[in-house]
């Protein structure tokens, strides 16, 4: 195979574009991990991911994925036979749901159409009707990938403290911080769960959780077994630097200072904005092209369309996988696949981390080209509709 000219477009949901200065800023030596050089940097990405988090609580962070963030927020809160309560919101949902049994956890998920906004007020009933408080943990995404939807953290968090339980409320941030608001103090939550290379627009590696001193206490009569992601050995010590347990990803680090500096510097509520004028524009040009018989949007609830990632239906009769493999191989665009129970029905369109207009217009442009070149029906104009949006 030939190779293709020019760099890729990657239009994936996570991981996203790493911008040159992230790359610039690994590209060093390796140090001693226990001098104040690195204890100094440590301390400002701890104390910057609370502004984004919009916490006072305590933050760690791990050499790991975001599941591996899931993980610590199970093992150090809950005991086996333990009842959690998964929101049901798509692939990833579901995922927790897995990870929760394989834990020894029992599962009850709040049944709800992957194509539909979960409602808060379900989550209030189910936890009134909890007469014996047998629920540990409410679990939710706040973005969901593989629908390309947001919920309504901040409702369920009211919610939550409305029915009077006791119940932790858990929250994914995977695919929605430092793309969306996140309040976390303010909305009543106990452990956000979060990863590197998504929003933040960092390498894969680092695992995040932020998490409230009511989580804190819930891991004193937690049993699950848990060591690599101990809170009690990995809460930042009375100097606020982060404990690890092994040697401290480094170059992560000089990689999430300087993306961090970044997003500070453009400022949170623009880098919001930026998020939703590029999915207004993205969702713009999906709306053109269903007119023709042509790709939809899967999400049905226009006001829980995702900031980060439009899911994308495809016409009866087409398959998704074949038609982004085709714009992969002959035009290196990466688009994201469809997910679990959405494989080969729906591709996904990623605009999230360090993104602009030119880029995403490439991306609109260079679908809508291959929507003509392999036969699929569509509405015209999905590009012009993209630039209106964006003018």
């Amino acid at each position: 195979m030939s190779r293709l000219a020019g760099r890729q477009f990657l239009n994936i949901p996570g991981p996203t574009n790493i911008p040159d200065r992230v790359l610039q800023a690994m590209h060093r030596p390796a140090l001693d991990f226990m001098t104040q050089e690195f204890f100094d940097i440590q301390i400002e990405c701890r104390e910057t991911m609370k502004k984004i988090l919009k916490t006072e609580n305590e933050v760690m962070i791990y050499a790991s994925s975001g599941h591996g963030s899931w993980e610590a927020a199970m093992t150090n809160t809950c005991s086996p036979g333990d009842t959690i309560l998964i929101c049901e919101t798509g692939r990833f949902s579901e995922s927790w749901a897995g990870m929760g049994e394989a834990l020894g956890l029992k599962v009850e998920t709040l049944a709800n159409e992957w194509d539909r906004a979960l409602d808060p007020s379900r989550v209030e009933d189910r936890l009134r009707a909890d007469k014996e408080h047998k629920i540990r943990a409410v679990c939710m995404v706040q973005n969901e990938t593989s629908t390309g939807m947001a919920h309504d953290i901040k409702g369920v968090g009211a919610a939550i403290r409305n029915s009077g339980h006791p119940a932790l409320f858990m929250v994914d941030t995977i695919s929605s911080l430092a793309s969306y608001d996140f309040r976390m103090d303010e909305w009543g939550i106990d452990v956000a769960v979060a990863g590197s290379q998504k929003g933040l627009m960092l390498p894969v590696g680092l695992g995040i959780s932020a998490v409230s001193e009511k989580a804190i206490a819930a891991g004193k009569t937690a049993t699950l077994p848990r060591k690599y992601f101990d809170w009690e050995e990995l809460r930042p010590n009375e100097q606020g630097r982060i404990r690890f347990a092994g040697t401290a990803p480094s170059h992560l680090f000089f990689a999430m200072r300087e993306g961090l500096r970044m997003l500070m510097e453009e400022g949170l509520e623009n880098v919001f904005a930026r998020h939703h004028r590029l999915a207004e524009a993205t969702q713009a040009a999906v709306r053109a092209w269903s007119r023709g018989n042509g790709p939809s949007l899967f999400c049905k609830d226009d006001a829980a369309l995702s900031d980060s990632v439009t899911a994308v239906r495809m016409p009866e009769g087409f398959d998704a996988d074949a038609f982004r493999g085709k714009v992969l191989s002959e035009t290196n665009v990466a688009l994201g696949g469809g997910l679990a129970r959405l494989q080969g029905s729906v591709f996904r369109i990623g605009h999230l981390g360090d993104l602009n207009e030119p880029m995403i217009l490439g991306c609109l442009s260079t679908i809508e080209m291959q929507l003509k070149r392999q036969g699929i029906p569509h509405g015209a104009g999905g590009v012009d509709a993209a630039i209106e949006s964006l003018a």
